[in-house]
């Protein structure tokens, strides 16, 4: 019995504790100071260049170029695609997240490609594709042209390119998250007789309510954002066509930087909007997993 007893204890008298390993005081500030300078050099400078250009020849020149004909058509255009594109993309991304989320049926993983399709296709060859579907020697061209339907070069163009590049936004954001919830809530409210919209409504979307306002920000950030897609269908037809991007691109094209400047301070205001909404939704969502 000793020896059994000694045979038992020896291994454990000879195994050595490593001894634990103090992080590097140093490695914290390196790194922070590196994000700190990386966040300066790319972010704060560009942001305060755009800023003080803007108010360089003063408040009153500033209110004056956002107010000029040309620029409030281009901000109500922006806003009217972005109000259009985001609610439709919201739509979509539902019905796609909960379909791949909850559903087994073939050509998934299809669906899932071609959602991720425009993260992957240039912004311009979006506007081209839209061109040689409804240009004028497109496929459906002169249908439109007998017609007297516009497309291309007008609004509905724009707000056609700017669904294109930004439907990924919601669904991408809820695909995951649904994946993750699993299904068996709303199998037990299927058999607890709910109707398909009351699980949507009371069991599935109360769950995903923090990335489905995060998809909607992303989505309406780069809605208003949009340059490529919106450039190549819009025909820069000032005070029709024109969005925000593409007014601040040709007035700096015209060498009236101020007001471009005055402008593209717009585009920054509303993206740092975004981006303070953003933190809003994630602090609710982390108050949220405390409880």
């Amino acid at each position: 019995m000793v020896a059994v007893l000694s045979a038992v204890a020896l291994p454990q008298a000879t195994v050595q504790r490593k001894p634990v390993r103090k992080p590097i005081p140093w490695v914290p500030i390196v790194l922070v100071t590196i994000t700190l300078l990386y966040l300066a050099l790319f972010l704060f400078v560009p942001l305060a260049a755009v800023f003080a250009e803007a108010f360089k020849k003063g408040a009153g020149f500033y209110w004056d170029a956002i107010r000029e004909p040309d620029a409030w058509s281009a901000i109500q255009l922006t806003l009217i695609a972005a109000a259009i594109a985001v609610p439709l993309n919201l739509v979509f991304g539902i019905a796609a997240a909960w379909a791949i989320a909850k559903f087994d049926f073939r050509f998934k993983s299809l669906l899932i490609t071609l959602i991720d399709l425009p993260f992957s296709v240039s912004p311009v060859i979006s506007g081209l594709i839209y061109v040689l579907i409804f240009g004028l020697q497109g496929w459906l061209g002169p249908w439109l042209s007998e017609h007297d339907i516009k497309i291309i070069f007008a609004v509905p163009g724009i707000v056609l390119a700017t669904i294109f590049v930004t439907f990924p936004f919601v669904a991408r954001e809820l695909i995951p998250l649904m994946q993750a919830q699993g299904r068996e809530e709303e199998e037990a409210a299927a058999v607890l007789g709910a109707s398909g919209w009351q699980t949507l409504w009371y069991v599935t979307l109360p769950n995903v309510k923090w990335g489905l306002l995060y998809g909607v920000i992303l989505c309406n950030a780069r809605a208003m954002g949009e340059f490529g897609a919106v450039s190549v269908v819009s025909g820069h037809i000032r005070g029709a066509t024109n969005t925000l991007p593409l007014h601040v691109e040709i007035l700096y094209n015209e060498y009236a930087f101020a007001a471009a400047f005055a402008c593209a301070s717009l585009l920054a205001f509303l993206a740092l909007i975004t981006l303070a909404i953003k933190s809003l939704v994630e602090a609710g969502q982390h108050k949220e997993h405390q409880k």
